[in-house]
């Protein structure tokens, strides 16, 4: 259920320590671009698991029976911070539809919070493929209730895909214990150990929204 492409030797390795690295991520268009480069790079292997049909295509010299895939891939976004990475996915599934969920911490005084869904817009997702792209899969609550508000409102995918640069481990186990009955993958970078009191993951990268668009008040 889970694939770490981190693991490997890979040239994902190297957008992911840009991203990481505190000197290197205060370039905001680099640490877009390196996001957006993760996208493609997930948005590349994912497409392995997908179903192929045969098409034969007329060259100058000829036909060519080719591979391609089948079905309908549905990307959907957590804003803000998913942003660059939903465009390197979109580099690739050029053709598919969108969905965007903002969702947002709702702190208390006593500094615990909860998550607040405050808006969604999503196509048809019935029998299609879902990406749900989110850069940090921290507690998994927030992934957990952008899919059930998405489903909700679009229908049960085929199969849904969670793409994040970073998760941490109890996001993890959250997310195979809450949908075990589902057809679901988790696609990471690498997953971290630590997870603060506060939900932050650490090492982790940082605030994904801030360091690609600005701090927010």
């Amino acid at each position: 259920m889970v694939t770490i492409l981190g693991k490997e030797n890979t040239i994902l390795n190297k957008f992911v320590s840009e991203l990481r690295n505190s000197s290197i991520q205060r370039d905001s268009m680099r640490f877009r671009r390196n996001l957006e480069r993760v996208g493609e790079i997930m948005a590349y292997e994912i497409s392995k698991t997908l179903n192929y049909r045969s098409i034969t295509v007329e060259t100058p010299l000829g036909e060519a029976e080719i591979n391609v895939p089948e079905g309908e891939v549905v990307l959907a976004t957590l804003l803000r911070a998913g942003l660059p990475m939903h465009s390197g996915f979109l580099n690739f599934f050029d053709n598919s539809e969108s969905a965007f969920v903002s969702a947002y911490r709702r702190y208390k005084k006593d500094g615990t919070f909860h998550i607040d869904i405050e808006s969604v817009t999503t196509p048809s997702l019935a029998g299609k493929t879902l990406i749900l792209i989110d850069p940090m899969l921290a507690t998994g609550v927030s992934m957990e209730l952008s899919y059930q508000t998405l489903i909700q409102m679009g229908g049960e995918p085929e199969f849904t895909h969670i793409a994040s640069v970073i998760a941490s481990e109890d996001g993890v186990e959250y997310i195979k214990k809450r949908f075990s009955s589902h057809k679901m993958k988790i696609w990471t970078a690498a997953v971290d150990e630590e997870l603060t009191v506060k939900s932050y993951i650490v090492p982790g990268i940082g605030d994904i929204g801030d360091l690609a668009y600005g701090n927010k008040i």
